[in-house]
């Protein structure tokens, strides 16, 4: 069965579909893991997402359960050079995922590296090229969405039940990978929908705002919480919480061009000079600013990775320490900070 991507600017990808029939819509962006392709698609950051890979072949090593990061898949499509199958193309067709090989996928990415990120329209079977790029051009930009809601817990469940410290999650989108290695290193876990008042949350040894999918600006009720829990508990933002931190600290945040989504990130940790490799998945960053504040910053772009505010008991880190996939340098700041809140 064939099929095709159609961007909003009118440019058609055509490829061959290897998982469900139908089409999907959403914001073309490109990941460069070279693996982890089961863990980047149930990533709930790739809410409303259609997610092209930049490595040559995809799915060589098969599925198992024990990698997915949530519930389900996020991702709206997903978009490959080559997919090799059956366990992996069985797997997305199983899920009802639209995907595609035989993409182009160097030249798709060159030009979303090019001009940004782009509203698209993912096609498995028939369909008209001219009604897709009308669905596309059709479709809400990503700057001003809160997606948080469609992703998060509806209500708390407990993950851990003992530890050495009682660690309450405010569910942004989070990945099992995070909650893991939060048991792993003796933390009791319990995980609360986004909305979730401060005065809920004041008990704990520590609060951890997690990662998720969307524009940080709208979310101003969770950055009022944010706000709230200054000097309170100890606090700690990952990617989208890092940036509602950042909010409720007087930081910019924007739109990056085509964002910061791979295994393989360069970030300069300030306080000793090393240089992490890093997981990340955000279209969103805080800006590039000369603070002492700022305690990791990517040596891509000079985006600001992590703040730190001691007097508030805050801090965060913009990518993704449980590094699900990805290089292990982050490794340690989870379990850092498990060890702090029970010293």
């Amino acid at each position: 069965m064939t099929g095709f991507l159609a961007l909003e600017d009118g440019t058609v990808f055509r490829g061959e579909s290897v998982g469900a029939e139908g089409f999907a819509a959403g914001e073309a962006v490109f990941t460069t893991g070279m693996s982890g392709y089961q863990e980047a698609v149930t990533d709930p950051s790739f809410a409303e997402q259609i997610v092209c890979f930049t490595a040559s072949m995809i799915g060589n090593y098969g599925v198992a359960e024990s990698r997915s990061e949530s519930r389900t898949v996020h991702a709206r499509a997903v978009l490959m050079r080559e997919a090799r199958g059956p366990q992996w193309t069985d797997w997305l067709h199983e899920r009802g995922v639209v995907a595609l090989s035989g993409i182009d996928t160097r030249s798709l990415v060159l030009k979303l590296r090019d001009l940004g990120s782009m509203r698209a329209v993912a096609v498995a079977g028939a369909g008209s090229v001219e009604e897709a790029v009308e669905a596309a051009r059709a479709l809400t930009p990503m700057e001003g969405r809160n997606l948080v809601p469609g992703v998060s817990a509806k209500e708390r469940f407990m993950f851990a039940a003992e530890g050495r410290v009682r660690v309450a999650v405010v569910d942004y989108g989070v990945k099992n990978s995070v909650l893991r290695r939060l048991a792993a290193a003796g933390a009791a876990v319990d995980v609360y929908p986004h909305a979730t008042g401060a005065d809920e949350l004041a008990g704990y040894d520590g609060v951890l705002f997690s990662p998720g999918p969307g524009d940080p600006e709208p979310l101003e009720a969770e950055t009022q919480v944010m706000r709230e829990l200054h000097g309170r508990p100890n606090v700690l933002g990952i990617c989208l919480g890092h940036q509602v931190l950042a909010l409720a600290t007087g930081h910019e945040t924007f739109k990056l061009p085509f964002g910061h989504r791979g295994a393989n990130h360069p970030v300069l940790q300030r306080a000793d000079g090393r240089v992490l490799v890093t997981s990340q998945n955000h279209g969103f960053a805080v800006r590039a600013e000369d603070t002492e504040q700022a305690t990791h910053v990517s040596l891509y772009d000079g985006t600001v990775e992590g703040l730190a505010f001691p007097e508030l008991r805050a801090r965060s880190l913009q990518f993704h320490p449980e590094a699900g996939p990805g290089p292990h340098d982050a490794w340690p700041l989870l379990e850092k900070w498990v060890d702090e809140l029970a010293a």
